[in-house]
């Protein structure tokens, strides 16, 4: 399927319900280490909107760090299981079913970050699509906001194809009976399968989005300057991350320049 609104039929309540058993907080946290919390530290940062909370586990990493959190997501199920997951850790999350393309209507007031992770913008097949949403998560910014997007490394899975290092997930899927692993790709899918101890499988299409595409639309949609990590790293080769790390700055400066290729 190469619909945006699919992903509302993916996330069934069985798949929720695994969801943590793919992404194993523990070992997460470890990989992860303070990369967002630090990141956002440093540039003063009080209030933070999670366009794309899933089961909580940025969520609830930020509000234990001292964060101010507000909670949205397009699945009532992932939603759900994040209220549950912060409630055992001994917190209430603030959430908000929305849509991202109206994200304004849902979501009420302005924030000093708006995190957008676990490659959940690549559920967007159309570009109007991603673009709407790109300039809602723009708005939802103070003047001097910040917006922090991940994607998985499709670059690499495009050029090299699906059977190149298509099983590291060393940073984001840590879950050790889970694998997750691309079934087909070309310039307009990425079929991903992902399969559990128990035998249960379950599927996620979403659109490949290669890392300077990305960069241009936040370009385009306003955002002054782009940096890109990858796999929390400032510096790497362009086919060895698992992952891209977009952090997009709302302010103006005259003196920075716009490329429509970076």
């Amino acid at each position: 399927m190469r619909e945006t609104d699919h992903y509302r039929h993916e996330y069934v309540p069985g798949f929720v319900d695994k969801w943590d058993d793919l992404i194993d907080w523990d070992q997460r946290a470890k990989t992860e280490g303070e990369f967002f919390i630090e990141h956002l530290k440093a540039r003063g940062t009080k209030t933070v909107l999670d366009v794309a909370a899933g089961t909580g586990f940025h969520s609830v990493r930020l509000l234990e760090a001292g964060f101010r959190v507000v909670s949205a997501d397009g699945s009532k199920e992932m939603l759900g299981k994040a209220f549950d997951n912060a409630f055992r850790r001994g917190h209430v999350l603030r959430t908000v079913h929305a849509d991202w393309r109206s994200l304004n209507r849902d979501v009420h007031g302005e924030f000093d970050a708006v995190i957008c992770l676990g490659n959940s913008f690549t559920h967007m097949f159309e570009e109007r699509d991603r673009r709407k949403a790109l300039a809602e998560f723009y708005t939802m910014l103070k003047h001097d906001g910040v917006l922090m997007l991940d994607q998985r490394n499709y670059d690499r899975l495009l050029d090299a194809g699906v059977t190149t290092k298509a099983g590291k997930h060393t940073y984001y899927y840590c879950g050790d009976d889970v694998t997750a692993e691309p079934e087909h790709v070309d310039e307009g899918l990425a079929r991903f399968k992902y399969s559990f101890k128990d035998g249960a499988e379950y599927h996620l299409n979403m659109f490949p989005l290669r890392k300077n595409y990305t960069r241009r639309l936040m370009r385009e949609v306003g955002f002054q300057k782009v940096e890109t990590y990858g796999d929390f790293q400032e510096t790497y080769r362009e086919d060895e991350p698992d992952f891209f790390i977009h952090v997009a700055e709302k302010y103006y400066d005259e003196t920075e320049e716009f490329h429509l290729d970076d």
